[in-house]
């Protein structure tokens, strides 16, 4: 039976031997828990937060698209429709999809809440790969530089990023957060 309870250990099971990966989904768990703690995201946000990369386990990566091989073999789970809803469509999945030819498959999944998917982004944006504070421009920089111009993965993120900078600043405007959240000082994590 789920619970959002199982989603960290989830998570652990399959992604805690991809070293940065892992720091970075751990990071990115960590910041979803701490604004539920504050009573601004809904448990199907951190428990998508924790799940968002598992399609890159080895075992779980069947088609080369993380969103929708890790929300795939979390519908095979039982895991809510939400959380799973999520997890296809992060970060500008819809995308990389059309670039790797599975918009088809990527449509067959549930269609997330989108201020809930704004926030996931806004997480997975201001967390780098080794699970540090980062900006979304910064991040989005940093995917480019990582991916070769040919990749699907560049190819989508650069078509997309206007988008997903948009996504972010929906989600920080609209969660009340500073521009400098999660790296600011604490007391300037929450807008005047």
């Amino acid at each position: 039976m789920w619970s959002a309870e199982v989603a960290p250990k989830l998570a652990s099971e399959y992604l805690s031997v991809l070293g940065r990966r892992w720091d970075h989904v751990q990071a990115v768990g960590r910041l979803a828990e701490g604004l539920a703690a504050a009573g601004t995201v809904s448990p199907d946000v951190v428990a998508a937060a924790w799940l968002h990369d598992l399609g890159y386990a080895e075992e779980l990566s069947t088609t080369g698209l993380h969103p929708l091989d890790g929300a795939t073999f979390l519908m095979t789970e039982g895991v809510p429709a939400e959380i799973v809803a999520l997890v296809a469509h992060h970060t500008g999945a819809d995308y990389e999809a059309v670039e790797r030819g599975l918009s088809g498959r990527l449509a067959e999944l549930p269609v997330p809440d989108l201020d809930e998917l704004d926030v996931l982004t806004l997480l997975d944006l201001v967390t780098a790969p080794d699970g540090t504070a980062t900006d979304p421009e910064t991040r989005v920089a940093e995917i480019l530089s990582r991916y070769p111009t040919f990749s699907p993965v560049h190819r989508a993120v650069a078509r997309s990023r206007d988008s997903l900078l948009v996504s972010a600043r929906r989600a920080r405007e609209r969660l009340g957060l500073a521009d400098e959240w999660p790296a600011g000082p604490a007391e300037s994590v929450l807008k005047s």
